[in-house]
């Protein structure tokens, strides 16, 4: 299973305009959850948002960052997940309280609020945003509503996520003529009228422990009368790597005095980036690095 843990593996079913995808996490999605000390509730409710992450951020087929980010009014505040075309994911979940309610739905979980969606392209100058009322009792059911809404194309998903793995399956219809920019498409293949809400419910009948098999075991297993094409699997990792330079452009962009202020008050600067939970702690000795001599600023 080491060659498929942390992978997309994209499908289409032969002849039918429908389409899917099976992720399963595993090394990546213990290393997003490395030393955040969240409850088993919370890792549930982030592991599931990550497979979505990535199950959605597969279709991104140009350079660009697609956030994620669910605001509720409940013990968990916040979901955030983002990733970019290459799928290097990175997120994190806030909550209110120790949110220890094991038998919570996830709309429990999180309340009241809202699902929103950013795509930010590097050719578009202003990102697309989209945001929906938090609607269903599962992170599967708030997506499907939400891509219902967006898309206007059924979908569905089935997910699953521990502390050691993050997995889900994603099926969607797909217009129903042709679209030749597939590879596997025949404009002339009409859908199965069927054939959607047999799969739908052959796909109901998998079973959590399944979704950590590879995509050439569960697919065959969950639909053995189709006929399925897998394309290669796409590798997913976490990827937060450190930005000091980044982060001295913030701190040059507050300005001299008023880095002075903060040093004068706390005696060092520290800046706390959540979504990578990493720290940068800064000595008085960063004010000169910055500003060598009057009226002069380094990024």
């Amino acid at each position: 299973m080491s060659g498929h843990s942390n992978t997309v593996t994209p499908f289409i079913f032969e002849g039918q305009d429908i389409r899917g995808s099976l992720v399963l996490l595993s090394d990546a999605w213990q290393a997003m959850l490395r030393e955040r000390g969240y409850t088993p509730p919370v890792e549930s409710l982030l592991g599931e948002m990550a497979a979505v992450a990535a199950l959605i951020g597969s279709h991104l087929k140009t350079p660009a960052r697609l956030t994620l980010q669910a605001q509720g009014s409940g013990e968990v505040s916040l979901l955030v997940f983002d990733c970019n075309e290459q799928l290097q994911l990175r997120g994190m979940a806030k909550s209110r309280g120790a949110t220890n309610a094991m038998h919570a739905t996830p709309r429990q979980l999180l309340g009241d609020g809202r699902l929103s969606l950013s795509l930010q392209n590097d050719a578009a100058s202003q990102p697309y945003q989209s945001t929906v009322p938090l609607a269903g009792e599962s992170i599967a059911e708030i997506f499907e509503h939400y891509l219902a809404q967006s898309e206007q194309q059924p979908a569905r998903l089935w997910l699953s996520a521990d502390s050691r793995h993050a997995a889900g399956l994603f099926l969607q219809t797909l217009p129903a003529r042709g679209d030749m920019s597939h590879p596997a498409r025949d404009a002339h293949d009409g859908p199965d009228a069927d054939c959607w809400n047999r799969i739908q419910l052959l796909a109901a009948t998998v079973r959590p422990g399944e979704l950590l098999l590879p995509a050439a075991t569960l697919l065959p297993r969950l639909f053995p009368e189709e006929t399925l094409r897998l394309f290669e699997p796409r590798p997913v990792t976490y990827h937060c790597p450190r930005d000091e330079d980044k982060v001295r452009g913030m701190l040059a962009a507050l300005g001299r005095a008023e880095l002075e202020s903060i040093l004068a008050e706390h005696s060092q600067i520290l800046i706390r980036d959540d979504i990578c939970n990493q720290e940068y702690r800064f000595g008085g000795s960063i004010v000169a690095e910055l500003f060598p001599s009057a009226g002069k600023t380094l990024h």
